[in-house]
């Protein structure tokens, strides 16, 4: 793919030169713009010529508040999702007799480790697949999110369908075969939307790092620039082993996208709250800058109260 260098002087932008970009590049911004790594050792400020260098340099509007849901704690976020779960899957399999679920690792494995009303009734008509996996074996019990998953809920949701990678450690090759698999899938199982074609997951859910990475999309990294009419499913070489992602217009293609963001730990006494006044209020981010704010406008948010912390009243108020 070609890429422009630009500088940024002002407020405005001017294209210098062109030169395709390394799929291991990776970035920083600073106060002369967003600079992505061509390699290593050179940097550059750059944009996709297909892209919109306003929408990653702008801000998006804060999430409205009625997208945001606080409840008291851990126990109560995990019980929520397990909620939203089980009412999408009764809905979709309602409307086409089938149910596509996206899920990332990390603490929302956990959350759906409990019990979920009428279980029995829809696992065997669901399919999942992973936001992001690390290229290890399905197997590799502290690396991989499916072993992890297995264990902690996947093995009692009898009959379902988990898309699954090919267990090896070459990220472009197993984001290829990955969307292959998706694009298989018959359109009763995975709808597309008629206009972009992106997959339509009835439910995707997602969890947001501390420094704003969503999936394996992280920040001052190209892959979060990638446009609808772009590959579905991304390698990440950012560390070894690589990962793959789904990509942004992929994520927030489904027909409800949750982020899910509660407890504390002794490294964050705070939880997530920080990550969530980012991700959800904050005016000076950006896609590159903290990628979760590109679910500002489509996702629900569900978090326990340390983690709203700091959002302010009126979405404290909500509780």
């Amino acid at each position: 793919m070609k890429f422009q260098t630009v500088y940024l002087l002002g407020s405005s932008l001017c294209a210098v030169s062109s030169f395709s970009l390394l799929p291991s590049s990776t970035g920083t911004v600073t106060n002369r713009g967003i600079i992505f790594n061509k390699t290593p050792k050179s940097k550059s400020l750059i944009f996709s010529t297909s892209s919109s260098s306003n929408e990653a340099l702008s801000s998006p509007p804060p999430t409205p508040v009625e997208k945001v849901v606080v409840l008291k704690d851990s126990d109560a976020v995990g019980e929520k999702i397990r909620d939203i779960v089980s009412q999408a899957a009764m809905q979709a399999i309602q409307e086409r007799g089938h149910f596509a679920l996206a899920i990332p690792g990390g603490s929302i494995l956990k959350m759906l480790a409990g019990d979920i009303v009428n279980k029995d009734q829809w696992t065997s008509k669901t399919t999942i697949a992973y936001v992001n996996h690390k290229c290890v074996s399905m197997d590799d019990g502290k690396l991989a999110t499916h072993a992890k998953a297995r264990k902690l809920f996947l093995d009692e949701w009898d009959g379902v369908n988990v898309i699954l990678m090919n267990d090896s450690r070459d990220g472009d090759k197993e984001a290829k075969e990955y969307e292959e698999k998706l694009r298989s899938l018959g359109e009763s199982v995975l709808p597309r939307s008629f206009d972009s074609r992106l997959p339509i997951f009835d439910l995707a859910l997602i969890g947001v790092g501390d420094d704003g990475h969503i999936g394996s999309l992280y920040p001052n990294r190209e892959e979060v620039l990638v446009k609808s009419d772009g590959s579905w499913v991304l390698p990440v070489a950012m560390k070894d082993p690589p990962s793959i992602s789904l990509s942004l217009p992929v994520m927030t293609n489904a027909k409800k996208v949750v982020v899910a963001a509660c407890g504390v730990s002794e490294k964050y006494p705070q939880g997530k709250s920080e990550g969530m006044r980012r991700a959800i209020v904050a005016s000076d981010e950006t896609l590159v800058t903290f990628p979760a704010v590109g679910l500002r406008e489509v996702a629900t948010w569900v978090m326990d109260e340390m983690a709203a912390s700091k959002l302010g009243d009126k979405y404290m108020m909500r509780k």
